[in-house]
């Protein structure tokens, strides 16, 4: 069995304060070493069940967060900035199932810690062929192209519900509740990576659990933006049209050109709108 790791940081149990999220932010290094236990609670329970092969992606901000000095030694990690596939770099049609640990809400969802979608500011809307997307969906999307089922997402509640109302009845371990978008009750990081180590063992020994997300080509992104600035300088962009004054649209059969123009969106998006805070 071979087991793909995708790990946000966001959805990390512990964590509710944008400053945990970044460096040289209070608390980020901490965060780092609870997002690995995290990481590390689903690729133990990987080997457990008899994976050959784990991969990790470091799947939050530049891909520089995961302690690679305290990572499972039998994994493969793929860390680094400017990754092409962004939280999907290193998946392909070979894995068997993919995991989805420290997951969000995405943008707007009441009593979603820290949600957002792609970006924390310049973003207030994505959907995929209509349907309202997260990055669960976005992900869960691109897995589904390849084949590639999820076994598991990990996250606050609200990403829990998101989860189930995007691929039905996953597997999903809740480590904390939303209060506010900052605030939240917790399980305490120790009980939550045995939680998390325990259904990720459970439901990759059982792959019944598993669930698939189909998308119909062609895929069409739309993006609402927080400004006018950003929505007419990503329509510069061949084959990005402009759909409203904060919006834009772009279609392709390929799902791997939604996912890379959706980086490069972002760069564009961040540099025009100036801002040096995250999560608004």
């Amino acid at each position: 069995m071979k087991v793909f790791v995708s790990v946000d940081m966001e959805g990390v149990s512990g964590l509710t304060d944008p400053e945990e999220m970044r460096a040289p932010g209070r608390g980020y290094e901490r965060g780092c070493e609870l997002m690995t236990a995290d990481a590390n609670a689903a690729v133990r329970a990987a080997f457990d069940a008899g994976a050959a092969e784990v991969v990790v992606a470091d799947s939050h901000g530049r891909g520089r967060n995961l302690r690679a000095d305290l990572i499972d030694e039998r994994c493969a990690l793929v860390r680094g900035t400017h990754q092409p596939m962004h939280m999907g770099e290193g998946l392909d049609a070979s894995f068997d199932v993919a995991l989805y640990v420290g997951y969000h809400a995405r943008a707007g969802v009441p009593l979603g810690v820290l949600n957002h979608t792609w970006m924390g500011r310049e973003i207030h809307d994505v959907r995929l062929n209509g349907a309202a997307a997260g990055e669960i969906r976005l992900m869960a999307a691109y897995a589904g192209t390849l084949g590639v089922p999820v076994g598991l997402v990990t996250g606050d509640a609200a990403a829990c519900a998101e989860a189930r109302e995007t691929l039905g009845a996953v597997p999903a371990v809740a480590v904390k509740e939303g209060r506010d978008r900052y605030a939240a009750v917790l399980v305490p990081p120790p009980r939550a990576q045995r939680m998390i180590y325990e259904e990720a063992l459970r439901s990759l020994r059982d792959p019944s659990g598993w669930r698939r997300l189909d998308v119909d080509p062609p895929y069409t992104l739309e993006v609402e933006w927080s400004s006018t600035a950003i929505a007419r300088s990503c329509a510069v962009i061949p084959g990005v049209t402009a759909t409203g004054p904060r919006s834009t649209a772009f279609t392709s059969g390929d799902y791997t050109e939604i996912v890379g123009l959706l980086g490069v969106l972002a760069l564009i998006a961040g540099d025009v709108g100036c801002t040096g805070r995250h999560y608004g």
